[in-house]
């Protein structure tokens, strides 16, 4: 790149990159994207176009991509969701339009191939995924995909205010590095699937999350209130009361509630260091 531009969020590679950056980036293309949209109701980000690659996030059914390349399988993309760019199998992306009409609001659902409980599914949904809604059968709503339990889903108007909340129906969620689901989550996949429920905008990782979220508050300990983050070099968590602070974290390996107190002093001797951010929404 011919300017400092961070390559989470700069679609651009040696060989591609976005017409807009023409002039501030070295390629041998410039394209404009073409807007597509996620089908499969899962899919990973990875940071090179291999199945072996490391994750680096996850999008949902219905998330909107902006596409640069496509080769060998894989998709060059930008999510529009949070800017980041990477690898998705190009299997994953179809047409941009219809417009999702309706979110998951469960933790997790399921894909029926007709309006009947008893059918084999087709696959699970998380929270958060967005649905293309064309109809309704009894209790189901009707998808391109198939059939969804109605109460397990909510207009996209319709959001979840009280985030903590949402955070807390999520303790005991395994620890995912790049999980973004109700199956897997990392710190700053549960920060930003709970705002996301919640109709708030947030960035994916959390250094970005630190410098974008609310505003600064003094890095003091005491004073802190719910829905409050703390953030630690390559951290984050958000506090369930004054005291008690809700992380998906690798000691754990899950999403776990626990005193402040001793998740600062254990982070400081086995991990991240010491506290270096406290942000308010």
């Amino acid at each position: 790149m011919t300017e400092s531009l961070d390559p989470r969020l700069t679609p651009a590679r040696p060989d591609v990159a976005d017409l807009r950056l023409r002039g501030r980036v070295t390629a041998e293309r410039f394209v404009a994207a073409t807007r597509r949209r996620v089908v499969a109701t899962v899919a990973p980000l990875r940071r090179a176009p291999a199945p072996e690659a490391g994750l680096d996030t996850e999008a949902l059914l219905g998330d909107a991509v902006d596409l640069y390349a496509e080769q060998d399988g894989f998709a060059f993309v930008q999510l529009v969701r949070d800017g980041y760019v990477g690898y998705l199998p190009a299997a994953c992306l179809g047409p941009v339009e219809p417009e999702p009409s309706h979110r998951v609001t469960a933790l997790r659902t399921f894909l029926y191939p007709e309006p009947d409980l008893k059918r084999p599914v087709r696959g699970h949904l998380s929270l958060g995924a967005r649905l293309v809604v064309t109809g309704q059968t009894g209790t189901y709503l009707e998808t391109p995909g198939g059939y969804v339990f109605a109460n397990h889903c909510a207009p996209l108007a319709q959001h979840a205010p009280d985030y903590v909340a949402t955070a807390e129906r999520l303790v005991g969620v395994p620890y995912l590095w790049g999980g973004r689901t109700s199956l897997g989550l990392d710190c700053s996949g549960l920060v930003q699937l709970c705002l996301d429920a919640a109709g708030l905008p947030c960035p994916r990782d959390a250094d970005m999350q630190e410098r974008g979220l609310g505003h600064a508050l003094p890095l003091a300990l005491d004073g802190l209130r719910r829905g409050d983050f703390v953030f630690w070099r390559g951290h984050v968590g958000l506090m369930h009361d004054p005291e008690t602070l809700i992380h998906a974290n690798g000691h754990h390996m899950a999403v776990a509630v626990e005193p402040l107190a001793g998740a600062v002093a254990r982070i400081r001797e086995n991990s991240f260091g010491a506290v270096t951010g406290i942000r308010r929404l």
